[in-house]
């Protein structure tokens, strides 16, 4: 079928066509914007990329709440009075036009100072005069051209913080200090100053005792600023009688400090200084490594990220006016515009609501209201503008008790102990152990070289190489998971997901992808004139189901109808001559048959007689039957779907036999039954899509939210995969399984070197060169095994 693309965004026109400069543009918004770019010498745009905005929505009263006072001071990061910055979320930014188009806004508006896109943020800050143009107009400019922002209650509660840099800092002081100790240090690796043969090297000897201070100096900013969160870690643990890796790590750190001060202090020695600089730059090296993760994408977000800041208020006078959404209370009256949230539960007055509350339950089809019925808060109006009388507050809705329940405020980092935490306590008890033992030795044998054996088995035996181990390897994987779209919160997720051994699935928009695209016909056969009559009356109409099911069907030509009604929530009829056709509901077409009615179906009749109906099927993501059946092999899956039980002939054909099935789930149901599993000590990976999954993302030992879009909105999770990658979902726990056995060996290599070091430093043979090589050895030999071996795991996921 031959198809007319918009010369701006790219959309099908379908039938109807704007000509307009000898281009084709699917509505007027387009032609504008089109208008407006060639008007300001923008027209370049369409040479970087073709249809790279996106089609105008109408905005009209969109942003009115922009214009209140307090709002635009909690959303603008300076305010003067004059001048004002705003960062804006635009989810349309994806590509070098659209980056170039809104960094040349100045053009588009002359009060526009300056415009700044962040791309991995996909955020734009805009620079503009109050007193020429508002926040408001900025947001309808854009939202004109194409790039439409999205404002939400979490924004407007947020308090902007600045960039937390302190550990950038920490890392570059201790490496510029290790750098500068190593050079210091260098002639006393070779004993170059007390060399009677180097006779060239007398200025060496005569200032060693000013190099071992200024490496003294060095070391101080190191110990005291750089390494100062391992003592208050150490301290935290000890307190609670805990022993974690931080304790053996603090003492290192202590002992190479105080006894490095003591030797250049008496002239016995140039200490360790270099060992300790050293050390501590690796370990916040590794711990920045660890850090460096996804700050464009957001693990936190709850049913704020998608509410409005501001909604419609009806006055008793009947004006209406912008009310922040905070402000509104029991017994106000609401004007919900077309595609607009509802933001409290409340009664239906005016209007006939048609509510999509898949963002709540699940549930994937539209329901309708009736004036008198109940409405709750999450829902999206999906018809013309309704009137609503406010029964609770926002603190008080459906969604935000949903939202409130106490696995939303359980801080389970603190649940989880990581296998380096399982390790330290090991670890530092062996060690505390071998020095005591050691030293106990020598004070009975030779007590003169009992504290250099103590201090010796301390700083050879710090797990430098141990702590680094995790980190290298896991902030590796992160970085991996991320190249092939898999993106996780932190690297405690990867350890977590290398144990689950039961993973749960819901259904609409995780499985199965978010539009329907197929839909078979059941019934007598329609005749041609039926067929034409069919595709003409579904072309007027604007419903979701008429036009999914308009642009399944073949082409016919294009005739005008005689008549058309649609009857909201029943369907739609046309005739043309003496044909008349009902489409729509089984009811309303006359249909008496019960068959398959969980379906989602569109009926039709032909002059008052039955013909048939339309059944809509899902579309399950590619590949989900082989994932399920690899799964299967070492998981316990099952499905908890919100929806009705249409599709479970379907599911159960799709997977492995006596794969529970649940439907109808509420998001209490769902967050009750994965409880229900760890309380009979299972590991759980639960996977969904929407908010109604985020109490069972949360309560789930590792929660994966599916995206068709990472910057769009997702629930609270513990990762996010983009729906292309789910086939390879379970690669990807593989791939944690096989990193933690890359720690493990990591370890091991790490024991050796603390072995041998052990064995010079009990036996009282402990030597400055030593140490100084195997200390930075151990950890740089860690390091780069770990690298290889997560790059090697990488190049085998697809």
């Amino acid at each position: 079928m031959n198809t007319t693309n918009c010369y701006h965004c790219g959309d099908d026109c379908a039938k109807t066509i704007i000509e307009f400069d000898e281009k084709n543009f699917c509505c007027n918004g387009c032609k504008t914007v089109y208008e407006i770019f060639s008007s300001n010498d923008l027209s370049y745009y369409y040479d970087l990329q073709a249809a790279a905005g996106a089609t105008p929505k109408t905005v009209e009263g969109k942003y009115d709440f922009l214009d209140t006072t307090p709002i635009v001071e909690r959303l603008t990061e300076f305010n003067d009075g004059d001048l004002q910055i705003v960062n804006l979320y635009v989810p349309h930014i994806h590509c070098s036009s659209c980056i170039w188009v809104l960094e040349n806004l100045n053009k588009l508006n002359p009060y526009i100072n300056n415009s700044q896109v962040d791309f991995p943020k996909k955020t734009v800050r805009v620079t503009y005069r109050v007193s020429d143009i508002s926040l408001k107009d900025v947001a309808v400019l854009l939202a004109k051209i194409g790039y439409e922002p999205y404002i939400s209650l979490d924004d407007y509660d947020t308090i902007k913080k600045g960039v937390d840099r302190s550990l950038i800092y920490k890392v570059g002081i201790a490496g510029f200090a290790f750098g500068n100790v190593m050079f210091l240090s260098f002639p006393e690796y070779f004993d170059l100053a007390s060399s009677e043969s180097s006779g060239g090297e007398f200025w060496l000897n005569k200032y060693q005792n000013v190099f071992r201070w200024l490496m003294f100096a060095f070391s101080l900013p190191v110990v005291f600023y750089a390494g100062k969160d391992y003592f208050i870690s150490a301290f935290k643990g000890l307190k609670n009688n805990i022993l974690n890796i931080d304790v053996p790590i603090a003492l290192g750190i202590s002992v190479l400090f105080i006894r490095s001060t003591l030797e250049i202090s008496f002239n016995w020695g140039p200490g360790f200084f270099d060992s300790l600089t050293g050390l501590v730059f690796f370990l916040l090296l590794g711990k920045f490594f660890q850090q460096k993760t996804y700050s464009f994408l957001s693990f936190e977000r709850d049913y704020k990220s998608y509410f409005p800041i501001a909604v419609t208020k009806i006055l008793p006078n009947g004006k209406e006016e912008t009310a922040q959404v905070y402000d509104i209370k029991r017994g106000d009256r609401l004007l919900i515009r077309n595609e607009e949230l509802i933001p409290v539960d409340g009664i239906l007055i005016n209007g006939i609501a048609r509510i999509d509350y898949s963002f709540v339950t699940g549930e994937s089809e539209a329901v309708y209201k009736e004036s008198g019925a109940k409405v709750f808060a999450g829902g999206k109006q999906m018809n013309s503008a309704i009137e609503i009388e406010v029964l609770k507050s926002v603190s008080q809705s459906y969604l935000t008790q949903l939202w409130s329940n106490s696995v939303f405020q359980k801080d389970t980092s603190n649940t989880f102990q990581t296998l380096t935490d399982s390790i330290g306590k090991r670890f530092t008890l062996s060690v505390l152990t071998i020095a005591f033992v050691a030293t106990s030795y020598w004070l009975f044998f030779d007590s003169s070289k009992a504290l250099n054996v103590f201090t010796a088995v301390l700083i050879i035996a710090c797990p430098c190489a141990i702590a680094l181990a995790s980190p290298f390897t896991l902030g590796n994987m992160l970085r991996i998971f991320g190249r092939k779209k898999f993106y996780l919160k932190d690297t405690e997720t990867i350890e977590q997901l290398a144990k689950v051994d039961t993973a749960i699935f819901d259904k609409t928009g995780t499985i199965t992808t978010s539009k329907k695209s197929t839909a078979v016909y059941e019934g007598i056969a329609l005749t041609l004139e039926e067929q034409l009559l069919l595709k003409n009356t579904l072309r007027i109409s604007n419903h979701q189901l008429s036009r999914s099911l308009y642009n399944l069907l073949e082409e016919y030509n294009i005739v005008p109808l005689d008549e058309y009604k649609e009857h909201t929530g029943e369907g739609i009829e046309g005739t043309i001559r003496d044909q008349h056709m009902k489409i729509g509901s089984s009811s309303f077409t006359g249909n008496t048959e019960t068959k398959n009615a969980e379906n989602t179906s569109v009926h039709i009749s032909s002059n008052n007689s039955y013909k048939g109906r339309f059944i809509f099927a899902n579309t399950y993501r590619k590949g989900i039957a082989e994932l399920f059946k690899d799964m299967s092999e070492t998981f316990q899956l099952a499905i908890l779907s919100g929806d009705n039980s249409g599709e479970k002939t379907t599911l159960e054909k799709l997977l492995p036999k006596l794969t529970p099935l649940y439907f109808n789930q509420k998001p209490k149901d769902k967050l009750e039954f994965i409880e229900s599993l760890q309380n009979q000590d299972k590991k759980v990976l639960m996977v969904g899509d929407g908010l109604n999954d985020a109490g069972a993302l949360a309560q789930a030992n590792v929660g994966i939210a599916i995206s068709e879009n990472v910057n769009i909105f997702s629930p609270a999770c513990d990762a996010i995969l983009d729906a292309t990658k789910f086939r390879e979902l379970y690669q990807y726990i593989l791939a944690s399984k096989q990193a933690i056995k890359i720690i493990k060996l990591s370890f091991i290599l790490s024991l050796l070197y603390n072995v041998v070091g052990l064995y010079f430093a009990v036996t009282g043979q402990l030597q400055p060169v030593i140490a100084a090589i195997l200390m930075p050895l151990s950890s740089i030999s860690v390091v780069a095994f770990a690298t290889l071996m997560t790059n090697l795991l990488g190049r085998k996921l697809k």
